[in-house]
C-alpha cells in the first residue's frame, strides 16, 4: 500500500519521540511503500542514516513553518504551538501530495500526545491514529508534594486536556479513526469519549535485536555496595522525591548502600537540597546529563535495581531498557510503566498516599537487598519479557495486519 505518515518527531540514533518516529518507519517500510512528513531540521541526521542503510521504499516530506513563524518554539508552551501550528501547514502540503500520489492510508506516529488535532487525519482516506498517550494523570493526593512550578505545570495540563474534551476539529477526527491505539488504560477512555469506536491498548516503544542485545551482554551484578538508580530528566512528576525519601527511611537499616540519579532538569536543585535535608547526601549521587546513552547504560551496569516513580508516564523507555539489562524495576502501579512491569519482573507499588508511597519504596528496596535470588530471578524474567514482548520486528509485523484490517473497514 501507498501509506502517509505523520511524523513530526522522526530522528535516528535518539531516544523519546524521535526514536518512535524512526523505529515505526523502519518497521512499516518493510512492507509498504511510505511517504513520511517531518521537520526540515530532522533532515540532515535522517540522510545521513541513509547514506549507510536506505531506505528505499520510504520518501521523505521534509516542513517546517517559515522562519518568521518559528518565534512560537521557545519552551515547553511554544513547542506545543509550534506543533500545532506546524499541524495545520502539514495537512496542505500532504492534501497536494496526496492527489498526485493517491494514498490508501494515513497513520500518525508522532508526536504521542492525544489532545493535539493530527490535521493529515482530515483527508478522505483511511486514519490510524497512535500509539498515543497523554491520558495518565498524578493521583490527586500527591499534587502537594510538587513545588509551585510542578502545580502550575499540571494545571495547565489539565486544562488543554479539558478543552481537547470539547474541541470540535479533534472529535471529529477521533470518530474518523479506522482504529486509535492508546498507550494506557488511562488514555483509551479519553479517545473513547473523543468519540473513537475502535480502540486498544498498545506500547509506543520497542526494541531492536541489535539492542536487545546489547542490554544483554550487560553483566549481571553481585558485588557491594548495593545500588539503586533512576535515570531520566528531573521533572516532578518523575517522583524522584518520593525515591530519595523512600532511600532515607531504607538507608536506617542499610546504610552502605547507595543512589545514583542521572539526567538533569527544572527540579535538580531541589532534589539536591532535599537530599541534604534528609541527611543523605553521601550517599546520593546526581550525576548529570551524561555525554552519551553508552554513559548512562554504564551507570546502569553499575546498579542493582531501576527506581522509576513516575507519577503519570506513557510508556517510560528506561524500564524497558533496564528490564532487558536484567535489573529488576520498582515502579508506581500507574501508567505506561505498570503496563511494562509484572510481579515476575519487578515490584509495583500502589499510589494511594504520598506517606504510603514512600513507606512501600523503602519496604522494596529492602526486600531487593535482603534476597540476591528474589534479584537475580526478577532480573531474568525481565530481560526474557523485554526480548519477547517489546520487539520491533514484532510490532512492525501487528502493525502491517492492522493496516489491512483498516483499509477494509476493520470490521
Amino acid at each position: 500500500m501507498r501509506i502517509l505518515i505523520s511524523a513530526y518527531a522522526c530522528e535516528p540514533e535518539k531516544g523519546s519521540e524521535e526514536a518512535v518516529g524512526w523505529n515505526w518507519v523502519l518497521q512499516i517500510s518493510r512492507f509498504h511503500e511510505l511517504w513520511v512528513i517531518t521537520r526540515t531540521n530532522n533532515q540532515e541526521p535522517i540522510e545521513k542514516a541513509l547514506a549507510t542503510k536506505p531506505l528505499p521504499n520510504v520518501h521523505w516530506v521534509y516542513f517546517d513553518l517559515p522562519r518568521w513563524a518559528r518565534f512560537w518554539k521557545k519552551g515547553e508552551r511554544g513547542l506545543h504551538a509550534y506543533y500545532y501550528l506546524w499541524q495545520i501547514g502539514a495537512y496542505f502540503v500532504v492534501r497536494r501530495l496526496h492527489r498526485r500520489v493517491g494514498f490508501n492510508l494515513v497513520h500518525h506516529v508522532t508526536f504521542g500526545q492525544y489532545w493535539t488535532p493530527p490535521f493529515p487525519a482530515l483527508l478522505s482516506i483511511p486514519f490510524i491514529w497512535g500509539p498515543v498517550g497523554g491520558g495518565e494523570s498524578a493521583p490527586l493526593a500527591f499534587k502537594s508534594t510538587f513545588a509551585s512550578v510542578g502545580r502550575r505545570f499540571e494545571s495547565l495540563r489539565d486544562f488543554r486536556r479539558r478543552l481537547a474534551s470539547i474541541d470540535p476539529l479533534l472529535r471529529l477526527i477521533a470518530s474518523r479513526s479506522r482504529l486509535a491505539i492508546a498507550t494506557t488504560e488511562e488514555t483509551a477512555g479519553r479517545l473513547r469519549r473523543l468519540g473513537a469506536t475502535k480502540v486498544i491498548v498498545h506500547p509506543q516503544f520497542g526494541m531492536t535485536e541489535e539492542e536487545t542485545c546489547y542490554f544483554a551482554n550487560l553483566p549481571s551484578r553481585q558485588m557491594e555496595p548495593f545500588r539503586l538508580i533512576s535515570m531520566g530528566r528531573n521533572l516532578h512528576w518523575k517522583g524522584f522525591h518520593l525515591s530519595l525519601r523512600a532511600f532515607a527511611k531504607f538507608r536506617v537499616s542499610y546504610p552502605d548502600a547507595e543512589y545514583w540519579i542521572t539526567g538533569r532538569g527544572p527540579e535538580s536543585d531541589n532534589l539536591k537540597a532535599l537530599a541534604r535535608d534528609l541527611g543523605i547526601k553521601d550517599k546520593v549521587v546526581f550525576w548529570g546529563k551524561l555525554a552519551t546513552l553508552k554513559e548512562v547504560y554504564a551507570k546502569l551496569a553499575e546498579s542493582d535495581v531501576l527506581v522509576h516513580p513516575a507519577l503519570h508516564e506513557a510508556f517510560g523507555n528506561v524500564c524497558l531498557e533496564a528490564m532487558a539489562a536484567g535489573r529488576p524495576v520498582v515502579c508506581l502501579d500507574l501508567g505506561g510503566p505498570a503496563l511494562q512491569v509484572t510481579e515476575n519482573t519487578g515490584i509495583k507499588v500502589p499510589a494511594i498516599s504520598p506517606e504510603q508511597v514512600v513507606a512501600d519504596l523503602a519496604a522494596a528496596f529492602s526486600r531487593l537487598i535482603g534476597d540476591p535470588a528474589l534479584r537475580m530471578r526478577l532480573g531474568d524474567a525481565a530481560r526474557r519479557r523485554a526480548g519477547a514482548d517489546f520487539n520491533w520486528d514484532r510490532k512492525g509485523e501487528w502493525m502491517n495486519q492492522v493496516y489491512f484490517l483498516a483499509k477494509d473497514g476493520y470490521a
